[in-house]
């Protein structure tokens, strides 16, 4: 049996624990867009295998749609603001992100990302309140009896609905920024001699000033994962618990942490035994592609393709960055396959073909990407 499904079974084993010979109800907290897509190729198969399978979803929810359920049932929770609004929100957030946050180093990095991630967790807040304070809702999840709550780690709340339910918990996760959530909430460790910082585009090769520069980056992050739960988090789980507690003391509770990522692909250091790596559960035998596709793929002769994508959330970009863009991978010999849905750039190559969307997992085959 491969590997990778190995956690697959052991999160099915922990969801039918508590019913002999019968099969567990599973509650999801999820996020949107490829957080939704990883996190749902595991929900497919526990459907597949008989459990039932209910995901907590806002009313302004841009990827969870209840008409591709396939299996999977949907609790759908009213929200103060519309889909439109959060797509947006995303989409902006994004592009901040990967157009305007310095990434040459930690501490360029840092304050860029505290504004940032403040926005995304101000987001998350106040969609967790609107989910937990209301009592219809929360009294349903009471009576539906779930036996464990799956969440994604990135954004909090899924263990709060746990504590609220008391039933167990678990995560998906593949990697908090500067590795806080794994070292804080998960109890993993990072010796910073040996294994950089993630984001500090560091390799495991370091010499004594780079390990001195991991160390700074270490600080930067600890000192902002530590800081920015106590302004809101903290208070709100603890309003909501009816006791003081913190959110990081809640989410050392998790049963199971499932990292999205391969153990040989990450540099070596302690684990832990409720942690498992489930790298490449999203791969799936490769299609047939289309035929246009195909023939200008086989066109790149010995150099290969190159597959360019910003993500499932950002589909095109101004006329000045499409033009950059296109113009850096005219530069390059491979064939490229670009993902792309807005005006053709000026620059644009003969080498590279622009499509609406791609199959990327068939283009890649069994090289699938993390």
């Amino acid at each position: 049996m491969p590997v990778k499904w190995m956690s697959v079974l052991l999160l099915l084993q922990m969801s039918c624990y508590f019913r002999s010979g019968g099969c567990g109800k599973v509650l999801v907290w999820p996020l949107e867009y490829s957080h939704w897509m990883n996190l749902k190729i595991i929900l497919d198969e526990l459907v597949q295998r008989g459990h039932e399978v209910t995901v907590l979803r806002s009313s302004s929810s841009v990827f969870l749609d209840p008409k591709k359920a396939s299996g999977l049932k949907y609790e759908t929770f009213p929200t103060t603001t519309n889909n439109d609004k959060v797509e947006k929100f995303f989409t902006e957030w994004v592009n901040r992100w990967i157009y305007d946050v310095p990434k040459d180093s930690c501490w360029r990095y840092y304050p860029s990302f505290n504004i940032l991630f403040g926005q995304f967790s101000d987001f998350i807040l106040n969609l967790c309140r609107q989910a937990v304070s209301n009592k219809q809702l929360m009294a349903k999840l009471q009576e539906s009896k779930f036996d464990v709550v799956f969440s994604d780690a990135i954004g909090p709340c899924g263990e709060l609905i746990a504590e609220v339910l008391q039933v167990p918990f678990m995560y998906s996760l593949r990697f908090g920024n500067g590795y806080g959530l794994e070292k804080f909430s998960a109890g993993l460790s990072f010796p910073p001699s040996y294994v950089p910082i993630i984001m500090s585009k560091l390799s495991g090769q370091m010499s004594f000033m780079e390990r001195v520069e991991n160390m700074i980056c270490l600080l930067y992050f600890d000192f902002f994962f530590e800081s920015f739960p106590a302004k809101d988090w903290d208070p709100f789980f603890s309003e909501i618990l009816g006791r003081p507690t913190t959110m990081v003391d809640t989410m050392k509770k998790a049963e199971m942490w499932l990292i999205r990522s391969y153990w040989d692909l990450e540099f070596p250091r302690p684990t832990l035994p409720n942690i498992e790596f489930v790298g490449g559960l999203h791969c799936k035998p490769a299609k047939p592609l289309p035929d246009e596709m195909e023939e200008f793929a086989q066109s790149s002769g010995e150099h290969g393709v190159v597959v360019f994508s910003l993500g499932s959330m950002i589909k095109n970009t101004t006329k000045e960055r499409a033009n950059t863009i296109a113009s850096a991978l005219a530069q390059i010999p491979q064939k490229v396959f670009w993902r792309y849905d807005g005006m053709e750039p000026d620059t644009l190559g003969p080498n590279t073909r622009i499509f609406k969307w791609i199959p990327q997992n068939d283009l890649l085959g069994t090289k699938c990407a993390l």
